[in-house]
C-alpha cells in the first residue's frame, strides 16, 4: 500500500512576455504574451510507507514545484496526487498534521524568539500532547547537539544550528511522511554528516517515509537506496541506486598493491592507468568482466600485498547522464 500515489502529475505557469510595437517608446503600444512553462509535466510514481527516496534533478527540473504540490502549497493543472490518504491541497488543515517540511532556504521558525519558544509555539498549533513533546525535544536536541542553542534568537543561529532546529521542528508532531528540500545545502562536512545521521535514524527507527531533494550527492549515498531523477518536468529514471550505477556508472577501478616489483604489470580485461612505486591503477568495463575474474587474473599472474575495487562517484554518474542524455538515449 502506497504512503503517495502520483498520477501524471502536472504544474504549468503562464509567463508573460513583452513586445513593443513599431513606436516602442510609448508605452501604450507595448502588447503582450504568454508563454507556458511547464515545470511538471506529467510524472507517476507510488512512494511506500517507511521508504527514504531520493528525488534528483538540475536547477529548474521542478523538483521544488513537485514537493510544493506535494505538501498542498501548490495546485497542480492536472493528474492526480494523493498523500497520506488526502488530497494535500483539498484537505490541508487535516493533512499539514501528519506532515513536516524542511525547506532549505527558508525557516518555519519566529525570527527574533529564541529557539525553544519557536518550539513551544509549535506544540500548541500541531497540538501536540505535553509527554510527547517532552520526549520528542529531548531525544531531538541530544541527536541534534541543539542544547547550546536552545535559547538562542533564531536569527543568532549559524545556518547549521538553524537547520537543525528547523528539521526538530518538523518532527514533534510525529509525522507520517517528512518532506527535505535540500536539507544540507550550505552546510559545512560536520554539519551536513549530523543531519544526515539524524535522517536515516528518524527513517529506520520511527519508520517515517521521507522525500528528499538535494544537489549532494553524498547525501543521496548516504541515505538513499532508491533514487527518482526529474529533468525539464519528466522523470526520467525509478529505481534502485546500485542499478543506475550499474547502467551508466562508467568504468570501475581496480587498485591494486603488489607485494614485489615487476617491469610491466598487463592484465587482460582491463586498461592500465597509473603504475608506481608498487601500486597499479587499472579501469575495467562492468558490463565486460567482473571484478572477481579479474583479481582471478591478477593472482594467476603476479603476488598482490593488497588491492581494492572503487565504484564511479554518484556525482560524476548523474553529471553524464544529464551530460549526454543517457536516460532519454535508454528510454528510446
Amino acid at each position: 500500500m502506497s504512503i503517495i500515489t502520483v498520477k501524471n502529475l502536472q504544474k504549468h505557469f503562464k509567463v508573460s512576455q513583452h513586445h513593443r510595437g513599431v513606436w516602442g517608446a510609448l508605452r501604450n503600444l507595448t502588447t503582450r504574451t504568454f508563454t507556458t512553462v511547464k515545470a511538471v509535466d506529467g510524472i507517476s510514481f507510488t512512494v511506500a510507507p517507511g521508504e527514504l527516496v531520493g528525488y534528483l534533478g538540475p536547477n529548474g527540473a521542478g523538483k521544488s514545484t513537485t514537493i510544493k504540490m506535494l505538501t498542498g502549497l501548490l495546485v497542480p493543472t492536472g493528474g492526480q496526487l494523493m498523500a497520506n490518504g488526502r488530497v494535500p491541497w483539498q484537505q490541508r488543515q487535516a493533512y499539514v498534521q501528519h506532515i513536516g517540511a524542511v525547506f532549505g532556504q527558508r525557516t518555519t521558525l519566529w525570527w527574533d524568539l529564541p529557539v525553544i519558544e519557536s518550539l513551544a509555539l509549535l506544540k500548541h498549533i500541531y497540538r501536540v500532547e505535553d509527554g510527547r513533546f517532552q520526549n520528542n525535544l529531548a531525544e531531538f536536541t541530544t541527536l541534534l547537539e541543539m542544547e547550546p542553542f536552545l535559547h538562542t534568537p533564531v536569527r543568532s543561529l549559524s545556518l547549521g544550528q538553524r537547520m537543525r532546529a528547523d528539521i526538530c521542528a518538523a518532527l514533534l508532531h510525529d509525522p507520517d511522511l517528512l518532506f527535505l528540500d535540500e536539507p544540507t545545502i550550505g552546510l559545512d562536512v560536520v554539519a551536513k554528516e549530523r543531519i544526515r545521521e539524524f535522517i536515516q535514524h528518524i527513517n529506520a527507527d520511527r519508520g517515517t517515509t521521507i522525500l528528499l531533494t538535494t544537489h549532494d550527492m553524498a547525501d543521496v549515498e548516504r541515505l538513499c537506496s532508491r533514487v527518482m531523477i526529474i529533468d525539464h518536468g519528466r522523470l526520467l529514471y525509478d529505481g534502485d541506486l546500485q542499478n543506475l550505477q550499474d547502467r551508466f556508472g562508467g568504468k570501475r577501478e581496480l587498485i591494486v598493491d603488489f607485494a614485489e616489483a615487476y617491469t610491466a604489470v598487463p592484465l587482460a580485461g582491463a586498461e592500465l592507468i597509473h603504475y608506481h612505486d608498487l601500486r597499479a591503477k587499472y579501469q575495467f568495463d562492468r558490463q565486460s568482466i567482473s571484478a572477481s575474474e579479474l583479481i582471478g587474473r591478477l593472482s594467476a599472474h603476479y603476488r598482490v600485498r593488497d588491492l581494492a575495487v572503487r565504484e564511479p562517484d554518484i556525482e560524476a554518474t548523474i553529471r553524464r547522464i544529464y551530460e549526454n542524455g543517457l536516460l532519454d538515449t535508454a528510454q528510446k
